[in-house]
């Protein structure tokens, strides 16, 4: 199939991309600041922002699925009207969309575990945002796929595994948390799933969450442990005696959707000693 990934230079972006690539199928990657560079994709440089730049470049490809993995942050433009831009198009076109949505929507007040059917709560600007991007989406195109997910890990180059690094060797000054807890994946079982979903014909949410809840530091024990870092050096502190503004125990309840999936969503303390 003719692939288009939006955030292709992204963390899970450049995991999805080179997966595709591997597959055989034909993929073209999108960039906002800098091209990918990723062989043999095909790059395109998409401003998400811009809906008749976003219709032009869905009409050039016309790919039979777009995967979204874009992240603007707290970018309402990028994070919230991206999104819709591109299930407008997606609808024009008749294109399949997969969007890339978060644990962020929720608030983790009253309740923890979170499965398919929990509607969005969030608290912080940035689940606002994903929020009005889930509803954006599946509102214009009911059946696209919007693709929750948590903590993504992998391969030393996330930007946990960079902190826990940085922390022990003072290049950043900070604590991992006790008191929180979320579901990391591995980044290559994000993208093999994803894969899946863009080539399957579910729509509607999709959590894709790892099995295992863990804290912050928790997470980031198993990390200085495969790295060969001595946990004493890994600073910790409760984010219930700071003025932590985000949510604090939010898990993802993926076992519906991993019922649906040959890719195994592993937990943490399986892929991080493995790798």
């Amino acid at each position: 199939m003719t692939l288009l990934v939006v955030g292709g230079t992204g963390f899970l972006g450049t995991e999805l991309v080179r997966q595709a690539t591997s597959a055989g199928h034909h993929t073209v990657a999108t960039w906002s600041s800098r091209p990918g560079e990723h062989s043999p994709a095909t790059w395109k440089k998409l401003d998400l922002r811009d809906r008749q730049q976003t219709d032009a470049l869905m009409e050039q490809i016309r790919p039979r699925t777009v995967v979204n993995t874009s992240s603007g942050g707290t970018d309402w433009k990028v994070t919230a009207e991206g999104p819709i831009h591109l299930a407008i198009a997606a609808a024009k076109y008749g294109c399949r969309l997969v969007h890339v949505s978060s644990d962020a929507v929720f608030s983790g007040i009253g309740k923890t575990h979170y499965d398919e059917a929990c509607l969005p709560d969030p608290i912080t600007p940035y689940g606002a945002a994903k929020a009005a991007g889930e509803t954006g989406v599946l509102t214009v195109l009911p059946e696209a796929v919007v693709a929750r997910t948590s903590l993504i890990i992998g391969h030393g180059r996330s930007e946990h595994e960079r902190l826990v690094h940085d922390l022990t060797s003072g290049a950043r000054d900070g604590v991992l948390y006790t008191d929180d807890r979320r579901c990391p994946v591995h980044v290559s079982d994000l993208a093999s799933a994803l894969l899946e979903l863009a080539s399957g014909q579910d729509a509607g949410v999709h959590h894709l969450g790892g099995p295992e809840a863990l804290s912050r530091y928790g997470l980031g024990l198993l990390i200085a442990r495969r790295d060969g870092i001595h946990p004493s050096l890994l600073p910790a502190g409760r984010a219930s005696d700071r003025s932590y503004q985000g949510a604090l125990d939010v898990r993802l309840d993926s076992s519906a959707t991993q019922h649906r999936l040959n890719t195994t969503l592993r937990g943490a303390s399986d892929f991080l000693s493995q790798n």
